[in-house]
């Protein structure tokens, strides 16, 4: 019995597929991350877009000037309480869909301010939500193609129902998100050897008060 005939059989240069692909395809190969950075690692950023690295070869070289042209933040450096607020602004303002990166450690978790840095956040998905974290301190620029790779792997899966989704549930429980980001970086940076590197830290810093500073200046700090 002859096979049942195909489309494209009967019409030449007509490709099916899902809406979905096609339009992931477009998506992850057009990637327009947003032209700012905040500390060190945005030299790596720029570094991973000059010639050497030539992040135009993932289609993601293009860095705009404007919120609203972009569709990927890549948060490259530490971020202080000063500055979140800005932060959740530009994010408002990327259109939908639109991704974030916590580029290095001080994006990721606060970095070398998680103990003392009082003006740092500990991590830049206490204001906004990330999609994928690159660590290191600073990341090289390999890094950083790695995690556009691994952007695009995430874009290349997803639907426009199941991120609505995902970003709906963020929204929804974001409380509960940051207590358990917050207690898991906890575990990691404060134990007992921590605690005890605090106190010595915290005893020397009133010992260079009572040497140095002058006793109304004491009782004010005090």
């Amino acid at each position: 019995m002859p096979s049942k005939p195909d489309i494209t059989d009967m019409v030449p240069g007509v490709l099916l597929t899902k809406l979905d692909w096609v339009i992931n395809w477009g998506r992850r190969n057009s990637i327009w991350p947003m032209g700012f950075g905040l500390a060190c690692c945005a030299i790596e950023m720029m570094a991973t877009a000059a010639t050497k690295f030539d992040l135009d070869r993932f289609g993601a070289g293009v860095f705009r000037g404007s919120p609203r042209q972009s569709d990927l933040m890549i948060v490259s450096g530490t971020v202080s309480h000063k500055m979140g607020p800005r932060i959740r602004t530009l994010y408002e303002q990327m259109p939908e869909p639109r991704y974030v990166m916590a580029h290095g450690a001080c994006a990721t978790n606060g970095g070398p301010y998680y103990e003392y840095g009082y003006h740092v956040m500990k991590g830049v998905d206490l204001i906004i939500p990330v999609d994928l974290y690159v660590p290191g301190c600073p990341p090289r620029p390999e890094a950083l193609i790695d995690g556009i790779m691994k952007l695009q792997e995430m874009i290349k899966r997803e639907s426009v129902a199941n991120r609505h989704r995902r970003l709906d549930y963020w929204a929804d429980h974001k409380d509960e998100l940051i207590k358990e980001l917050d207690m898991n970086k906890r575990q990691v940076f404060e134990n007992e050897q921590e605690t005890e590197s605090i106190a010595a830290w915290e005893k020397k810093v009133q010992e260079f008060r009572a040497k140095y500073l002058p006793k109304e200046a004491l009782a004010t700090v005090s």
